[in-house]
């Protein structure tokens, strides 16, 4: 099976924010829904690549990637098949543990 890929900045949004749908057009919950889900229902790996947003809040990390174990995910299948790309390595890190977090897994 082909791997997909997401630019976030090209696929979604230059500026993403926001945990809910409420919270405007580029919110975390929008983008686990129209894009993550979709995208690990059909591949086995989904790339994720972070480059070129304009800062990731908290609340838009936390329900996009955290809210995916909230749905039924599994935190093992997650961190096995989502492939997070960037420069900031610790923008990596912070997603991978708000997926951890969801599981009670030490960072």
């Amino acid at each position: 099976m082909v791997d997909k890929v997401i630019n976030i900045e090209r696929n979604f949004s230059r500026y993403p924010a926001g945990r809910y749908f409420d919270d405007g057009p580029y919110s975390g919950q929008r983008f686990r829904e129209e894009f993550l889900i979709p995208a690990l229902s059909g591949t086995d790996k989904v790339i994720v690549e972070l480059d070129g947003a304009r800062g990731y809040g908290s609340s838009f990390l936390e329900e996009a990637f955290g809210g995916l174990v909230r749905k039924g995910y599994s935190v093992d299948d997650l961190l096995n098949r989502l492939v997070l790309k960037g420069q900031d390595n610790s923008l990596i890190e912070e997603i991978n543990g708000y997926i951890r977090d969801q599981a009670n897994i030490p960072r």
